[in-house]
């Protein structure tokens, strides 16, 4: 996941997107357990979009796209 400079937050598979980043495991209860915990909203100092919120929470790495943002 990144934080790009204009404040968006996007999934970001290849890890090179330019902004402040946080890493998650590919396991879907890894992301439930961060969303539970609020970490990546304090990683990247920023609230998730509801869209991508969503799609964390379905726990299935392939329904995330590289440039789905969720705004």
């Amino acid at each position: 996941m990144v934080r790009t400079p204009s404040r968006e937050v996007l999934f970001d598979p290849t890890g090179r997107l330019a902004g402040r980043g946080a890493y998650l495991c590919s396991d879907g209860s890894c992301w439930a357990l961060a969303l539970k915990k609020s970490a990546l909203e304090r990683a990247l100092d920023v609230p998730l979009p509801a869209a991508l919120r969503d799609q964390l929470q379905q726990g299935d790495p392939t329904q995330i796209q590289g440039d789905a943002h969720g705004t």
